[in-house]
C-alpha cells in the first residue's frame, strides 16, 4: 500500500536541505525564528537542534508541506 502521506520516507535532512535550497538560510530564518536558521547556519546543527525540539520540528516539515503543495499548485 502507497503511503499518503508527503512526509513518508523523507529523512529530516531531506526536509531541511530541500528547504534551504529553495528558500535559502536568511529567508529559512525569517519563516521560521530559530537561531538555527539564524546564527551561524548548517545543516548539521541544524539536525541536531530539530531532533531535540518537538515544536520547531512540526515547524519546519509545516512549512515543507506547504511548500509542496504550493509547488505543486504552480505545476498545473
Amino acid at each position: 500500500m502507497i503511503s499518503k502521506d508527503p512526509l513518508h520516507g523523507k529523512t529530516l535532512e531531506a526536509i531541511v536541505t530541500a528547504l534551504v535550497a529553495n528558500f535559502g538560510w536568511e529567508e529559512l530564518g525569517q519563516l521560521i525564528r530559530i537561531n538555527c536558521f539564524n546564527t551561524n547556519p548548517g545543516i548539521k546543527s541544524s539536525l541536531t537542534f530539530l531532533r531535540k525540539t518537538p515544536w520547531a520540528r512540526k515547524k519546519v516539515e509545516d512549512l515543507y508541506m506547504r511548500m509542496i503543495d504550493r509547488n505543486k499548485d504552480e505545476r498545473k
